[in-house]
């Protein structure tokens, strides 16, 4: 939640009065002086000192899931299952979104959570946070694709990617599977680098984002909590 939020909801503090903490240096996050009202912070995850007193406000919730293929990676859909929906008494954590998007076709790791701010420090692109997929195509994959990849892929309207790196783990005449590292997330992108090079991806699974990486134990659908050391990850990506 970003900080002037628990301020508001732990001490009902004035805007004035907010102010006049942060200039004064009378904020302190993990003892440094708060940056910003709006920075993001997480009261159970760190800690928080205002004027010599520890301020603890409601807990957020991070879950990681393994996206099944066919439900949209959003809040509300009027037709189809989402993401939340999977999520049993959901309506009980008010505020729960998916950080970015799956496509309807992608599956994989997906992390959603009750922390507003968090999704905006995660996928903004001067942060190069980096996603990891499983591609399967429809063709050959060579070294020569490789090296094309860490060039940049330039679609056909002219944007030029960042620099990627593909993994080729088995490739013959029919069918290719690797692994393609990005550090962007424009929309549908994994699948237009690969159309740009000749082949189609057929199957598409993102297998881990930043440091956050699949658990193998999860199934399509299902979702756990974070565990302490992926809650320790987490502040890396507060304010």
């Amino acid at each position: 939640m970003r900080l002037d939020k628990l301020l508001i909801q732990t001490k009902n503090y004035s805007k004035r009065q907010r102010k006049k903490l942060l200039v004064d240096g009378d904020i302190l996050v993990d003892g440094h002086k708060a940056l910003a009202l709006s920075q993001n912070i997480d009261s159970h995850l760190q800690t928080i000192i205002v004027s010599g007193e520890q301020l603890i406000g409601e807990r957020e919730h991070y879950f990681v899931m393994n996206k099944p293929t066919g439900v949209v990676s959003a809040v509300s859909d009027a037709d189809k299952v989402t993401v939340i929906d999977l999520i049993d008494n959901h309506t009980k954590l008010s505020g729960l979104y998916p950080i970015g998007r799956l496509d309807r076709d992608t599956s994989g790791l997906l992390l959603i959570t009750t922390n507003g701010p968090l999704g905006f420090r995660m996928l903004h692109p001067d942060y190069h946070v980096k996603k990891t997929y499983e591609v399967v195509v429809n063709g050959k994959l060579t070294a020569r694709h490789q090296q094309q990849f860490q060039q940049g892929i330039t679609f056909e309207d002219g944007y030029c990617c960042r620099p990627a790196q593909l993994v080729i783990l088995s490739a013959d005449a029919t069918q290719s599977i690797a692994h393609v590292t990005i550090s962007e997330g424009k929309f549908h992108q994994v699948k237009k680098m690969f159309l740009s090079i000749g082949v189609k991806v057929i199957q598409l699974k993102r297998i881990a984002f930043g440091p956050f990486v699949l658990d193998s134990q999860l199934a399509p659908g299902q979702y756990r909590e974070l565990t302490a050391s992926e809650l320790m990850l987490i502040k890396a990506y507060l304010g």
